[in-house]
């Protein structure tokens, strides 16, 4: 279970960051920044919070509102995006750390230092530490990792009401088998991320 142990180790703004979306085969990558103050956060809410892989939907959209309704009062939080088009020029990894930055800058202050879940980080000039499964280890990770993954699920709910044949208020754009389908019969759409390898290879068998 999460803990505040990481965050204890430094002084000043400590932030988690974690994002959602880097597999689906359609969407933007969203990130989130999360700020919690220790001193103000509800005990009986902050026991909820964890990775959000290991919430249900339907605990991780009551903990999203939750957070929203702390949000300025006990903790603070950015949201960041990198469209289809800037992973398709930039690749699926330099757009995650172009929509971690933009959450970051998001908040009403700058970090002392940021906690990242997964090994990599941006080229950015705050003290920064990656951390593995650290959406399991720091709340601030685990909060964001919520933010991201509801802020995403949300955005991919809308656009299958555009689109509703590729299933992705379900699939949030991953590569089902309803989705693959979908991409034969129906051809890519302007949020299918082009350079996935995935959908260069469905595609081309698509009779024209």
């Amino acid at each position: 279970m999460p803990s505040f142990d990481l965050e204890e180790q430094y002084p000043g703004i400590v932030v988690g960051v974690d994002e959602a979306g880097r597999g689906p085969w359609a969407g933007p990558v969203v990130a989130a920044a999360m700020i919690i103050e220790r001193n103000k956060f509800p005990k009986s809410l902050l026991h909820h919070i964890n990775d959000s892989k290991a919430l249900s939907q339907q605990k991780r959209e009551k903990l999203f509102e939750a957070l929203i309704n702390l949000q300025g009062k006990a903790c603070f939080f950015g949201i960041g995006q990198a469209s289809v088009e800037e992973i398709d020029q930039y690749n699926i990894l330099q757009a995650t750390y172009l929509s971690m930055d933009r959450a970051v800058k998001a908040l009403p202050t700058l970090p002392d230092v940021v906690l990242i879940d997964g090994r990599g980080q941006p080229k950015w000039s705050y003290k920064t530490l990656s951390v593995i499964k650290g959406d399991s280890l720091s709340y601030s990770i685990a909060a964001a990792s919520i933010i991201a993954k509801v802020t995403r699920d949300h955005i991919m709910h809308d656009l299958a009401r555009i689109h509703p044949e590729y299933g992705w208020k379900t699939n949030a754009g991953y590569g089902t088998e309803l989705h693959q389908k979908a991409l034969m019969a129906h051809g890519l759409t302007s949020h299918h991320r082009r350079s996935f390898r995935p959908i260069k290879d469905i595609t081309s068998r698509v009779t024209p």
